[in-house]
């Protein structure tokens, strides 16, 4: 669609004093902004970035020295996008590191967001509505939406962990509250299993399983649903030396190499384009509509990835055109 600004005529005798009456009415013509509102392509504000897990770890681990866990009440660094404010690591999904020191509990509470996390190091424990999950290297644990949840760690080394969380959404819709248990933690029982912890090996397993030289699987519930109504999980593999097809979804990402190096080649849908270098810790984002192909640059060993994505949010509201694989 183009521009219907080039088609209209402001010198005729009247527009200008209409235009100058509207403010004032809180009103603005929608002509003069048709291109803007109805864009010809997707137009995500956030952009491609990549955090440093080697640059973000001393800042972190500074944090966790310099700030009481219980005043911080949650000790996290936001991954904010450059083009944006916090919480935006992408349009629609917020990222930050969090780190709990040995003998700390993060006090209980629950909240409308729903939150994932992929633990990068360490190990604790979150309580999901009294099930106690042990976290351990490359689980994904998520903490459904108004579920009481604390977070805690009994090991002799910090435990670090990337969330994800659908945050972003609430700068729209001005739903989101939270609310503190009465006691810092809520009563919970150590679990083996449960539905709220996924652990790496299994889903390792199942990507090692295929002969493709790109693997994909997708996080879900125990009825085979997305984790959440808007934020999703996958991890990947890409084989030694090997490289994706170009890939394209109209979903933005969150991205974090579990294991591996090797680099990722944009296409945003502005037409700039972006290479990130990435290995083993590091975390970066995707904006949405963009056209992606990771490379592995090792010719000996795999290359893992894991990401949060908003496929279920554009799903849920059909926010994509016919033929958008969702």
């Amino acid at each position: 669609m183009g521009s219907l600004d080039n088609h209209i005529d402001i010198s005729q005798p009247g527009l200008d004093g209409l235009l100058a009456e509207l403010p004032g009415q809180h009103m603005e013509p929608l002509w003069l902004q048709m291109e803007a509102m109805v864009p010809p392509h997707p137009n995500p504000e956030a952009v491609s970035h990549l955090w440093s897990y080697e640059k973000a770890l001393p800042q972190l681990l500074r944090a966790a020295k310099l700030v009481p866990a219980e005043q911080a009440e949650r000790r996290v660094l936001m991954l904010v996008n450059p083009s944006m404010r916090s919480p935006h690591s992408t349009d629609t999904i917020y990222g930050g590191l969090q780190i709990v020191n040995p003998g700390e509990t993060a006090i209980a509470h629950r909240h409308i967001a729903f939150a994932a996390r992929f633990i990068i190091d360490g190990e604790g424990f979150t309580a999901v509505e009294g099930q106690k999950m042990l976290l351990q290297r490359g689980d994904v644990v998520v903490t459904p939406t108004w579920h009481w949840h604390d977070h805690g760690n009994e090991s002799n080394a910090p435990v670090i962990w990337l969330d994800a969380l659908n945050l972003p959404l609430f700068r729209y819709a001005r739903v989101h509250i939270a609310e503190l248990y009465s006691d810092a933690r809520y009563p919970s029982t150590p679990v083996d299993e449960t539905e709220w912890r996924m652990p790496w090996a299994p889903v390792q397993a199942i990507l090692d399983s295929s002969s493709n030289k790109y693997s994909l699987y997708h996080y879900t519930k125990l009825d085979g649903s997305p984790l959440s109504t808007t934020v999703g999980m996958q991890a990947e593999r890409i084989a030694a030396g090997e490289a994706t097809d170009v890939l394209y979804h109209p979903s933005s990402y969150l991205y974090h190499c579990y294991e591996g190096e090797g680099r990722t080649e944009i296409e945003e849908p502005s037409g700039a384009k972006q290479t990130l270098y990435w290995r083993s810790r590091d975390t970066f984002v995707i904006p949405a509509a963009s056209r992606i192909c990771h490379i592995n640059t090792s010719t000996t060993a795999a290359a893992y990835l894991v990401a949060a994505n908003d496929r279920p949010f554009l799903k849920n509201l059909a926010l994509c055109r016919t033929g958008d694989i969702l």
